[in-house]
């Protein structure tokens, strides 16, 4: 076996080892820069889902405290007034009770889709990149 057959490349070319150690770097860090793209774009849409859901929860805690102040005033006006007061009051309540329901569900479901926190797409390329890299190492 001569000098030059120890630096012929996987297809029986005329490369130095070097270069293809340089190329097979320079891939590799590319191959890094393009996943940490993509935990970062994951991560970004998470994040978006998180705030919007917790958004929706911050208005369902407010609504949900003018339903209990329209609950007080509704007990209040039922003791002080005549039946179309209260009865009034108990409508308001009912309709703030409603919308706090929907925010509160809302908010859960956005959450929910958020979940988990991790970059789950990019975790599962790595490990397909891992797995393609020790398979071509033992060829």
């Amino acid at each position: 076996m001569s000098t030059q057959d120890s630096h012929r490349g996987p297809s029986g070319s005329q490369e130095p080892v070097g270069d293809l150690v340089q190329r097979a770097s320079q891939q590799l860090t590319e191959l890094v820069r393009g996943e940490m793209r993509l935990a970062q774009a994951e991560m970004k849409e998470k994040g978006k889902r998180y705030g919007k859901g917790g958004g929706l929860f911050g208005g369902a805690g407010l609504v949900g405290f003018l339903t209990l102040q329209a609950l007080v005033a509704t007990a209040i006006a039922a003791l002080a007034v005549p039946l179309p007061v209260w009865a009034a009051a108990l409508i308001v309540t009912a309709v703030l009770g409603v919308i706090t329901a929907v925010l509160a569900l809302t908010g859960k479901k956005e959450v929910s889709q958020a979940a988990p926190p991790a970059p789950k797409q990019t975790i599962d390329s790595v490990k397909a990149d891992v797995a393609e890299i020790k398979e071509s190492a033992q060829r």
